[in-house]
């Protein structure tokens, strides 16, 4: 959907206006996007759980998953869900440490070698069991060409999985790879029932997209169990009353409802058509604050907000004309402006707190004069048409707006098109976009996933780098990275990443933003960690 300039207009004075209403809603001055925020902040975390057992959690959220597959896709609407029917073979707990997860223990038994012991007695939630070669399965899948997951990027230096024992498993990597442990704590590595496996496999055999069984009847082991799937409507789980863990879930169902318009999942949330809104927009803070039956979670998250530009097409194959693009962003406007002031500037691809993060590069400082001479030595003084896409996103639409509106100083006729998400991820990763406003969260807390995933030329189109960047320098420094056993010498390395993307700007760094998910007084025990994923588990509701 193209907007005209009057609607684009509209939209803008509509928000600013909405902001000026919602007058000192709040926001982070100083936001710390870590794993463990030094400030802690305000919300439902750590709320004790003191509800009754039962009941039925709805959520209203602005996107639908794309794939219940946890090899099939590598977006955050899809995650959410994914996460409370899969369980991993380790976790991370709110400390960034890894703890166990379907694996009791594990152990490095070379540079290149780990071994695992997994929980026995574990069911999936078809009465298949979870054991050694259940592990060596799923890695398998995931690895196989034919499969081809967005997420491969995250155990593709496995070279073996191998069955010791019963319920013992190694894994082998092509070289030492230190954040190993954080990715098999992604949902990525999400355990697949055996029988799903066998039965996707027959139906990619006969012809069908991979994936297409698992996610249309989703099996983990998790404390939740695949109910229904309406899509663009509702995803329904229901409590997995045979879990093998002491702690399953609490209440009875949960459902996940598409509410694309922020001021109806405002409104259901106060009226009590719903138990827990995301995202909430900034300017609404106060008003659900001051509703008398809800308020808002704010929570410091790992998350890059960028705008994207496609550097297999003319003139964004030009860094100069990417450079002078970046240098005519307002980042403060845009967080002060768009989002009250929850969320601190990007300086590079890495949030504060996520290993690897650095200070020491040059930060691309808003600047007119300077874009304008760029553009000139690139010889596009006098400027050219593009596009911006976007999702359905309000803030993402606002900022196209003024991104938009900046370019037009530098002669750059800017249209914005807006489309419904799966529809943007699908054409914004076969490359047919010019540039593009999106989001990438860290689930893991390490370099290699905020990076590798973004610019590698390996992982062109779905799998994260949208921009179609490609840079055998970086390459080289992102590959060596994952290499590299010393944490010092790693650091080394992703900051020298950092100043070169920098320098060749296939993105434009905008900003890390808070988590603001809303929720009903009622709720007890929810808590979103800083990957953006809905910590269910403890969910309890007063009714």
């Amino acid at each position: 959907m193209a907007i005209n300039k009057k609607s684009l207009l509209f939209l803008l004075l509509t928000l600013m206006l909405a902001l000026v209403l919602a007058a000192c809603a709040g926001g982070s001055d100083n936001e710390n996007t870590t794993e463990d925020p030094a400030e802690e902040t305000e919300g439902t975390e750590g709320t004790e759980n003191a509800g009754a057992e039962g009941g039925d959690l709805i959520l209203a959220v602005l996107s639908d998953a794309s794939s219940l597959d946890p090899a099939g896709s590598n977006d955050v609407p899809s995650s959410v869900v994914q996460a409370n029917i899969y369980e991993t073979l380790v976790n991370r707990d709110e400390n960034n440490e890894i703890v166990p997860g379907l694996a009791e223990s594990w152990e490095q038994v070379d540079e290149t070698t780990w071994s695992f012991k997994l929980r026995e007695g574990v069911m999936f939630h078809d009465g298949e069991e979870f054991n050694a070669e259940v592990v060596k399965a799923n890695l398998d899948r995931i690895l196989d060409p034919a499969v081809a997951s967005p997420r491969l990027f995250l155990f593709e230096m496995i070279t073996n999985v191998e069955v010791v024992g019963d319920y013992e498993v190694n894994i082998t990597t092509e070289y030492p790879f230190a954040p190993l442990l954080a990715h098999l704590s992604h949902n990525g590595g999400g355990m697949v029932s055996p029988a799903s496996i066998e039965a996707d496999y027959e139906a990619l055999n006969g012809g069908s997209d991979p994936g297409s069984v698992i996610s249309q009847e989703p099996v983990g082991t998790g404390f939740f169990k695949f109910d229904s799937w309406t899509p663009g409507s509702e995803i329904k789980l229901v409590k997995n009353e045979e879990y093998w863990g002491e702690d399953g879930a609490k209440v009875d169902s949960v459902t996940f409802r598409v509410v694309p318009d922020s001021q109806v999942r405002a409104a259901d949330l106060e009226t009590g058509n719903v138990h827990i809104i995301d995202p909430v927009q900034p300017n609404e803070v106060e008003r659900i604050n001051n509703s008398g039956v809800a308020s808002v979670n704010q929570k410091a998250s790992s998350s890059l907000a960028y705008l994207g530009f496609n550097t297999e097409k003319a003139p964004f194959d030009n860094p100069l004309v990417r450079q002078a693009i970046s240098k005519a962003i307002d980042r403060e406007s845009i967080i002060s402006g768009i989002y009250d002031n929850y969320g601190i500037p990007a300086i590079g691809p890495l949030a504060p707190g996520i290993f690897g993060y650095t200070e020491d590069i040059d930060v691309v400082e808003y600047n007119m004069d300077e874009a304008r001479a760029l553009l000139e030595e690139a010889g596009m003084a006098d400027g050219f048409e593009t596009t911006i896409w976007t999702n359905d996103n309000p803030q993402r639409q606002a900022i196209a707006i003024l991104v938009q509106e900046a370019l037009a100083e530098l002669n750059i006729t800017v249209e914005i098109e807006v489309m419904e998400f799966g529809t943007y991820l699908e054409k914004t990763a076969a490359g047919e976009h010019d540039m593009f406003i999106l989001g990438w969260s860290n689930p893991t807390g390490d370099a290699d996933y905020g990076m590798y995933a973004l610019f590698h030329s390996s992982q062109k189109g779905n799998p994260g780098n949208r921009s179609f960047y490609e840079n055998p320098e970086v390459d080289a420094l992102l590959d060596q990275g994952r290499q590299e056993a010393d944490p010092a010498a790693r650091e080394a390395i992703y900051a020298e990443a950092a100043q070169l993307l920098t320098d060749d700007a296939p993105m434009a760094f905008l900003l890390h933003t808070e988590y603001l998910t809303g929720v009903a007084d009622n709720v007890q025990g929810f808590d979103i960690g800083t990957d953006g994923i809905y910590q269910l588990r403890n969910v309890t509701i007063n009714e």
